[in-house]
């Protein structure tokens, strides 16, 4: 392992330990090279420490340290191996757990330590002055084994509310022993602002110790907890990525970061690597196989994006109105959302967006609206659909819906064979470029059938249609008085390999709505093709 040739400022930390604390999160389960490729993408963004895990502990961070020591070439960061003080009643040079502390070659090492008396007697089993012992043993050992220290006080809120003494006694005993940092920990999530900024306040002034801060979000107030502790004085910030962890998770790297470069205007990353958040956030949302949330701050695909007819016509006049930063400093981007809400000007932002200027067509504009309402009168949702949209912005600038082909009729077939399985047909007669076809598909579903049906007739006179790929299809059954006979809505996500693209279809059936939704996948999909339809 190389160790970072361009380290950060050693003024402020922020510590990354989405490899160890991260990997707590239900329904995320790390390999090796998950982690090693984590670990990577951690480094590019520039935080300062990550967290491997606890090698000696188990037999996967044991061997994750093994390879980073030829397999990571970390140009930011510092890796650190986790682990505990040493046993009650024994000692720091003879504790196994410890040794393999050194032995996984970090060169930083957190221990957690107990800071809550209830805990050191009921879950250690020891004594309150055994615990400061074990701390100050633990600590002295690796500080005179070369590496650096920080502890971190397990249940530490909690504790100091229960015996303020003894919490304060703790973190004199880590700083006394030489810990570079003492990190204070909200481990069951339950603090607020104001009683984390007050707690950090008064540890700070009665030791004098450089102080962290650790949070859980089981109130939901993580990343406010760790810049009140930032604001009271603590210069270490303990996140992961996209909030990952046990229960609800922790502190979210990514707002954290963000709020301390866009509003403390403290440079806690390398140059240039902020605009880079929204692409890792991502890319490790992919590699935990966790879909990125949509509503993340920062980061989010709705970080910026703009529905209310008010909101856009302030947003024409100066982005800044409704955007509390510009999305491009954190490597997203600005989205109109074009919906019943919308007025003109939403319009004329999407459009803009799209690559058509409608600010100098008042009228058209205004078509474009009305024709929006009343589309999503009948069930339609354009903000989920921009192909759609797309093509309906085409069709009122054109006058006319131009089209690849022009349809006779589709029809579906779906019935129960011998051996008990579904089966599934479907037909399809349409005309293109002067000629009658007629081709039929076999699928899992009336769908699939149908859009097999559709490529066969096709793909002869438009090749393109090879590339195109359904990725994913929703419905929803819109509310109505009808029950089964209500109105339906079917999303379709449509790729060609290089981009993706959603369309809308709502009809009285399922396949109908799909129908209409695989019609404006296929148009869309010829159009960025390069294709001009005619008038088919």
């Amino acid at each position: 392992m190389t160790q970072a040739s361009n380290l950060p400022d050693d003024a402020f930390h922020v510590f990354d330990t989405t490899l160890r604390d991260g990997a707590q999160r239900e329904g995320i389960n790390l390999t090796v090279a998950d982690k090693l490729a984590i670990a990577r993408y951690l480094d590019e963004f520039g935080v300062g420490f990550i967290e491997g895990g606890w090698p000696g502990a188990n037999p996967r961070d044991t061997e994750f340290f093994a390879r980073a020591a030829t397999e990571l070439d970390l140009a930011n960061a510092r890796l650190v191996a986790f682990g505990a003080t040493r046993r009650a009643g024994g000692s720091a040079a003879d504790d196994p757990q410890l040794a393999a502390l050194v032995n996984s070659g970090a060169p930083v090492v957190t221990l957690v330590a107990k800071a809550h008396d209830r805990h050191v007697e009921l879950a250690l089993r020891t004594t309150l002055d055994e615990n400061l012992e074990m701390i100050r043993d633990s600590v002295a050992h690796l500080r005179a084994q070369g590496r650096r220290v920080f502890i971190d006080c397990e249940h530490f809120f909690d504790g100091y509310k229960a015996n303020r003494d003894y919490a304060l006694a703790v973190v004199r005993a880590a700083h006394g022993a030489g810990a570079d940092v003492v990190v204070l920990c909200d481990t069951n999530g339950g603090m607020l602002p104001a009683g984390v900024h007050e707690i950090v306040a008064d540890v700070l002034r009665e030791t004098g110790a450089r102080l962290g801060i650790h949070a859980q979000d089981d109130t939901g107030c993580a990343v406010a907890n760790t810049l009140a502790a930032v604001d009271a004085g603590a210069t270490h910030v303990q996140c992961t990525a996209n909030g990952y962890g046990e229960r609800v998770g922790n502190a979210n790297l990514f707002p954290v970061v963000g709020a301390l470069e866009t509003k403390y205007d403290r440079r806690v990353l390398p140059a240039g690597s902020l605009a880079e958040m929204t692409r890792i956030s991502h890319a490790i949302a992919e590699l935990v196989n966790l879909t990125p949330s949509t509503h993340q701050p920062y980061v989010g695909f709705s970080a910026f994006a703009h529905k209310a007819g008010l909101h856009a016509s302030a947003i024409k006049v100066d982005p800044d109105l409704y955007q509390h930063i510009d999305p491009g400093t954190v490597g997203n981007t600005m989205r109109m959302l074009v919906s019943d809400m919308a007025g003109r000007a939403s319009v004329e932002l999407k459009g803009k967006e799209l690559g058509y200027d409608l600010s100098t067509d008042r009228d058209l504009a205004g078509r474009v609206v009305a024709r929006v309402k009343e589309q999503e009168s009948l069930g339609y949702t354009y903000e989920s659909a921009d192909a759609s949209f797309e093509l309906l912005l085409r069709d009122e600038v054109r006058g006319n819906r131009q089209r690849f082909y022009t349809l006779e009729s589709w029809r579906t077939i779906s019935e129960q064979g011998p051996d008990g399985n579904p089966g599934n047909e479907a037909s399809v007669k349409l005309w293109a470029k002067g000629e009658r076809m007629i081709a039929a598909g076999e699928g899992n579903g009336p769908v699939d059938a149908l859009d097999k049906a559709l490529r066969t007739a096709l793909e002869r006179i438009y090749p393109q249609l090879g590339k195109l790929e359904l990725v994913d299809y929703k419905v929803r059954i819109l509310e109505g008085q009808h029950g089964t006979g209500s109105k339906t809505r079917v999303l379709i996500e449509t790729s060609d390999g290089t981009a993706a693209w959603s369309t809308v279809g709502v009809a009285d059936n399922v396949v109908a709505a799909s129908w209409l939704a695989l019609e404006d996948a296929y148009t869309y999909g010829l159009l960025r093709a390069g294709l001009e339809p005619g008038t088919d």
